[in-house]
């Protein structure tokens, strides 16, 4: 039984920060440690102003920094120390090569494996935060088994986020759910178990899915795209609103009290909001292509081309 008593997380952004401090705050029994290559950003988590507003986390990281919760530069001792590492850095979007403006760019997460696997010895489970595309986890398990030695053992995780700017510590203090994704063998489902626990510390079970690794990381994508293709479908409904008189706000309340649709993301705008959606999009049209499924490429390309 694998019992996870510190953290480390490799990342101070917008998804390390909130989602340590509130694990901190809903486990006082284990160390978390944020970790980031940039000073000032640390400084800042670790000062009266943070990085980053949500409503309620001045108070989530007050009520437990310097208690269970520390924010560091030190990012190889943390990773030593730590049962479990989440990887929480930026995947842009690839501005070079194949797949250059749609696909994402893995070299900030193949950075912090290889750093990852260079100073650890002994077990631990390294878990995938970041949005990332199909197939990530093996990304960083080959540079695991390309660097192993005998005193280590690593196990891939993906857990990815479902946060909204502004809700962000609602959406973590009360998930609609968590999703966890790991290998089927013995191990991985140890693994699985051991993030199940630290989860379960608040989260009710029922909202715990446990997944294969690849379904994990596309239904994160899934997610987003859905949540898109809701905001295109309503922007091509303002556009025929505007052509036969009728009124988009009055359309959008009718078929949102269908419960089969419901009212959310069906106000139309310029188009998507936040920072993800259209990077996600994107990314979904570059996978189907990648794996010769024009169709369904051709299809979310039409969610992003009406959004622009």
């Amino acid at each position: 039984m694998v019992q996870i008593s510190k953290i480390c997380c490799i990342g101070a952004g917008y998804v390390g920060g909130p989602t340590c401090s509130v694990i901190a705050s809903m486990c006082p029994e284990i160390t978390v440690t944020v970790v980031d290559v940039n000073e000032t950003r640390i400084k800042a988590w670790n000062s009266d102003t943070l990085p980053i507003y949500e409503p309620g986390l001045n108070e989530v990281v007050l009520s437990c920094r310097g208690k269970n919760l520390f924010f560091s530069t030190d990012i190889d001792s943390a990773i030593k120390e730590a049962d479990l590492v989440f990887i929480s850095v930026n995947t842009p979007t690839k501005t070079y090569g194949m797949g250059k403006g749609r696909a994402a760019d893995l070299k900030f997460i193949e950075a912090c494996a290889r750093r990852i696997v260079e100073v650890s010895d002994g077990y631990k489970i390294v878990t995938e935060k970041s949005t990332v595309p199909v197939r990530a986890a093996e990304s960083i398990r080959r540079i695991f088994d390309a660097n192993t030695k005998p005193s280590l053992n690593l196990q891939v995780l993906s857990n990815p986020e479902f946060l909204a700017e502004g809700t962000a510590v609602k959406d973590l203090k009360e998930p609609d759910r968590v999703l966890i994704g790991g290998d089927e063998t013995p191990e991985g489902q140890k693994a699985i178990r051991a993030l199940c626990e630290v989860y379960e510390h608040w989260v009710p079970k029922s909202r715990i899915i446990t997944t294969n690794t690849w379904s994990s990381e596309l239904s994160k994508l899934a997610a987003n795209a859905f949540l898109a293709q809701r905001i295109s479908s309503i922007n091509s409904i303002s556009a025929l609103c505007e052509s036969t008189g009728a009124d988009v706000e009055e359309v959008a309340r009718a078929i949102g009290m269908d419960q089969r649709i419901g009212s959310k993301f069906l106000k139309a705008s310029v188009g998507f909001g936040g920072s993800c959606f259209q990077k996600d999009v994107l990314n979904l049209v570059y996978l189907c292509e990648a794996l010769n499924l024009p169709e369904v490429a051709s299809y979310w390309q039409q969610v992003q081309n009406i959004y622009t």
